[in-house]
C-alpha cells in the first residue's frame, strides 16, 4: 500500500485529528456545494426567484442594506440583545448549576422547579411579557432570557455531576471543607465544560432572536426580516438569515478560541 494510500485512510479514520489545511478546506468546500446547488436551482429555474432569490442577489441586497446604514445600527441592536441577555443567563445558571450538581439538597429543592420550566415553550410567554414589561427592550431580553436560563442550569448541573468523584474524596481526606473543595477541586474541574455549555446555549439564544424581535419592536434584524416580510422581500429576508448565521459563528468561533486559550492543557496532546 503506498504512503499516499495511508494518509487518505489516516484522514478518514475514527477520531483521528486532520490538519488544519485539511479542516479548512472540507469546511470551505461543504459551503461552496451549498451555495453552488443554490446558485444551479434558480438557474435551472427549478425555484421560483421571487421566493428563492440568487445567493448573488441576496449578497448584493445585503450589501445595499448595510451601505444605507440603517442595517448595521439593527446589528448592533440584536448584538447587544443576545449580549444582555445571556449575560445574564450565566449571572445565574452557572452558580445554580454547580451547586445544584454539588449538593444532594440544592438539586432536590430546585431541579423539580427548573425541570418544568424546560418543557414550557418560551414563545408562549410574549403576551404576558407584553401585558407586564411593555413595548420596550423588557420582553425582548426577558424572552431571550426565558428561552436558554433553565437549559443552561441542567448543563452545568450535569457537568458538575460528572467531576471525579476520587478528587472530592481525595481532598475532603486532607481535610479540606466543603466550601473549599467545592472552590478550589470543582469548579477548576468543571469549568472546561462550563464554558462548552456556555457556547451550546448561546447558540440557542441566536434562534430566540428573531422571535424575540418581532415582539412590537422596530429595530433589530428580526425586525427587518418581518418588514421585508409583507412586501415579499424574500432577498431581504435571507439576508438577514446569512448575518444571523455568520454572527452565529463569529461567536462560536469566539468561544473554541477562549476554550483553547483558558484550558490550554487540554489540548497539549492534539486534544
Amino acid at each position: 500500500m503506498s504512503d499516499s494510500t495511508n494518509r487518505r485512510g489516516r484522514r478518514i479514520a475514527i477520531r483521528t485529528p486532520i490538519s488544519g489545511g485539511w479542516v479548512l478546506a472540507l469546511g470551505v468546500t461543504v459551503w461552496l456545494l451549498f451555495f453552488g446547488a443554490w446558485e444551479g436551482a434558480v438557474r435551472a429555474e427549478a425555484v421560483n426567484p421571487l421566493l428563492v432569490p440568487s445567493p448573488f442577489t441576496v449578497l448584493d441586497t445585503l450589501y445595499d442594506l448595510i451601505v444605507e446604514g440603517r442595517f448595521a445600527k439593527d446589528i448592533g441592536i440584536s448584538v447587544m440583545r443576545v449580549v444582555v441577555s445571556f449575560t445574564g443567563v450565566c449571572l445565574l445558571a452557572i452558580p445554580l448549576g454547580i451547586l445544584m450538581g454539588t449538593f444532594r439538597a440544592a438539586e432536590s429543592f430546585f431541579n423539580p422547579f427548573v425541570s418544568a420550566w424546560r418543557y414550557l415553550p418560551a414563545p408562549s410567554f410574549i403576551p404576558i411579557l407584553l401585558m407586564w414589561l411593555g413595548t420596550g427592550e423588557g420582553p425582548k431580553l426577558a424572552l431571550l432570557f426565558i428561552g436558554v436560563v433553565f437549559f443552561l442550569i441542567t448543563l452545568v448541573m450535569d457537568y458538575t455531576r460528572q467531576v471525579r468523584i476520587e478528587l472530592i474524596e481525595t481532598a475532603l481526606t486532607l481535610g479540606t471543607s466543603q466550601w473549599q473543595v467545592l472552590r478550589t477541586v470543582i469548579v477548576p474541574a468543571v469549568l472546561p465544560n462550563v464554558v462548552v455549555a456556555m457556547r451550546q446555549m448561546l447558540a440557542v439564544s441566536w434562534t430566540y432572536l428573531v422571535i424575540a424581535e418581532i415582539v412590537a419592536s422596530s429595530t433589530g434584524i428580526g425586525a427587518m426580516m418581518m418588514n421585508a416580510r409583507r412586501f415579499l422581500h424574500t432577498d431581504k429576508i435571507m439576508a438577514g438569515i446569512l448575518v444571523i448565521g455568520v454572527l452565529g459563528l463569529l461567536f462560536d468561533l469566539a468561544f473554541r478560541w477562549a476554550h483553547r486559550l483558558l484550558f490550554r492543557y487540554l489540548y497539549a496532546h492534539g486534544r
